[in-house]
């Protein structure tokens, strides 16, 4: 019989849903699982709000102070969805009371906050892990056995992009319950941590570490009125970045974001290119991988598109038939799944604390490098 996991969730919004979803399918679609998640105690400041959340997801309990979650004896894992600025005091004093964390990412405001978390779960020894969730789409996983197999040969190029065009209008606020990620003080950067750090993180689990970088970034709107305060005041994220990075591996990176790309919602894509092979993945075709071989007779050489549905492809024998896709919301059940099956296991679920800690090292080194428009080298460590 599986052992119950009690679930504190600490915010709500977008990923609110997508965390609690994960919750309640994973023990149901990945039955060998020693955990089953139960969702035991629910945290927002709108108490309203989160009442409706709690009632519709099946949450039993409502506090709107993040510290009751930590502190109850009735709450096993803490689930981090507040804002960035919240994660690292949460994260701490989660650990302290020898509660199992997860937390949306970026893993901390910056990367001083990040040591702290790290150091906290470690001091404590308590399993954590960060929801970078892109890794656990199935024909992503496949590119990362294709990679780890050696089929792509010795690396050359890894590029990536992540846009979207949702803040162009100058009329739109910063700051707020929903717009808390044009606001520095609580997002820490803009698209870098938000965007970027999804495309870095996928980047370095591939391709392994980047170790020096060399940016630009740029705010197109200077100044909004900030939706608290009722002011216009100076914006200071980064609205669009791209730098150029080396990889460890000798191999040369480019990477784009940007919230000003008219018409693109979600545009996430990544090409590796190696002296045998090269592959290409699109958030909008997620279940789809391009995979072009070298070794193929030459008459028939040419890229191919691998519809990742089948049970020998990662993940997927426990959906559905082949030839039926999953979506977006399947990589939060594979986190969850990935998450509990290694709790008692020496081989712990990825990215923990510490590996997020090296996107969080990548992030910071991309934003300075912006400011001084000189190389910064990352200092990662994986």
């Amino acid at each position: 019989m599986k052992k119950k996991i009690r679930v504190g969730m600490i915010g709500y919004g977008f990923m609110g849903k997508a965390h609690t979803n994960a919750f309640r399918q994973a023990a149901k679609f990945f039955p060998d699982l020693p955990y089953e998640p139960e969702l035991k105690m629910f945290c927002a400041r709108n108490e309203q709000r989160a009442k409706e959340f709690a009632e519709n997801w099946g949450y039993e309990k409502v506090v709107t102070d993040w510290r009751e979650v930590v502190e109850s004896d009735e709450v096993d894992l803490i689930d981090i969805c507040a804002p960035n600025n919240m994660h690292r005091d949460i994260a701490v004093a989660a650990a302290e009371a020898g509660k199992w964390v997860l937390t949306e990412k970026p893993l901390s405001l910056n990367v001083e906050q990040g040591e702290q978390m790290v150091a906290a779960v470690e001091k404590a020894g308590v399993p954590n892990m960060v929801w970078y969730n892109y890794r656990r789409i199935p024909s992503v996983t496949l590119a990362k056995n294709i990679v780890d197999r050696g089929s792509l040969g010795k690396i050359f190029h890894y590029r990536a992009n992540f846009l979207q065009d949702w803040t162009i209008s100058a009329d739109l606020p910063q700051g707020g319950e929903g717009l808390w990620r044009l606001d520095l003080d609580v997002a820490g950067s803009g698209v870098t941590g938000d965007l970027l750090a999804h495309c870095i993180d996928t980047a370095m689990w591939l391709n392994g570490s980047i170790i020096e970088v060399s940016a630009m970034t740029e705010t197109f709107i200077k100044e909004r009125e900030h939706s608290l305060t009722g002011k216009v005041q100076k914006v200071g994220i980064d609205d669009a970045c791209a730098f150029l990075a080396k990889f460890e591996n000798g191999s040369l990176a480019i990477f784009e974001s940007t919230r000003y790309a008219r018409g693109h919602k979600a545009l996430y894509t990544f090409e590796i290119n190696g002296e045998k092979s090269s592959i290409s993945w699109d958030l909008h075709d997620l279940h789809r991988l391009k995979y072009f071989d070298h070794g193929d007779e030459s008459i028939v050489r040419g890229w191919r598109d691998i519809h990742v549905t089948d049970g020998d492809q990662p993940y997927m024998d426990k959906w559905w038939v082949p030839g039926l896709n999953i979506g977006f919301e399947h990589s939060f059940t594979h986190g969850v799944a990935d998450f509990l099956a290694s709790v008692d296991s020496d081989k712990k679920a990825q990215p923990d604390f510490r590996n997020a800690l090296q996107t969080q090292k990548v992030c910071e080194a991309v934003i300075n490098s912006g400011k001084s428009r000189q190389w910064v080298k990352t200092n990662v460590e994986l």
